[in-house]
């Protein structure tokens, strides 16, 4: 009975001292998503003008203003900054299909930090074949944990997919 409380103590400790470790990067995590409207309308603290004149730099955009430039900035920065928490911190087998939304707005904030005209147009060139990767390979991880899950064989899950099924029928096999 003794040695069993001894090995009790020894886990709790090692819990302690996990949760201990934790805390400080959860507490930082929450302040960001706390925080994080805030972050996005600091857009508001900047000028309307062209041409950003103060005693320190004089800086030019070529977005119209400086406002619609931070704008552009904090509308793409948040979600980006949310979605790398999520992906960081999600435990679940799926977290890889994050990277989705993930790359679409890294697209997005580099083509305006590029100064390009064309922002949110040509995102979708370039997130296709990023898609094209990382879905097949999420259904994939799906798949095989279901197999293991359910003692389902490959074979029978390729004449699935070969199967002609209407849209409803897709959807309902998805949650099966």
């Amino acid at each position: 009975m003794d040695k069993q409380n001894n090995k009790l103590t020894e886990q709790q400790s090692k819990f302690h001292q996990q949760d201990n470790k934790s805390r400080p990067r959860g507490a930082f995590i929450v302040i960001i998503v706390a925080l994080s409207p805030v972050i996005f309308y600091l857009y508001k603290s900047f000028p309307d003008d062209p041409i950003w004149e103060t005693s320190f730099f004089t800086l030019s955009t070529g977005y119209g203003s400086w406002f619609n430039f931070a704008w552009y900035i904090c509308s793409k920065l948040v979600p980006l900054l949310l979605f790398l928490i999520w992906f960081f911190t999600c435990k679940h087998w799926w977290h890889w299909i994050i990277l989705v939304p993930i790359g679409m707005y890294s697209f997005q904030l580099w083509n305006i930090l590029q100064q390009n005209k064309t922002v949110d147009e040509v995102e979708l060139i370039y997130i296709l074949p990023m898609m094209m990767v990382i879905v097949p390979f999420v259904y994939l991880i799906r798949a095989k944990l279901f197999e293991k899950i359910r003692g389902d064989d490959l074979k029978q899950f390729e004449e699935d997919l070969m199967e002609n099924k209407s849209f409803w029928q897709q959807v309902k096999d998805l949650f099966r």
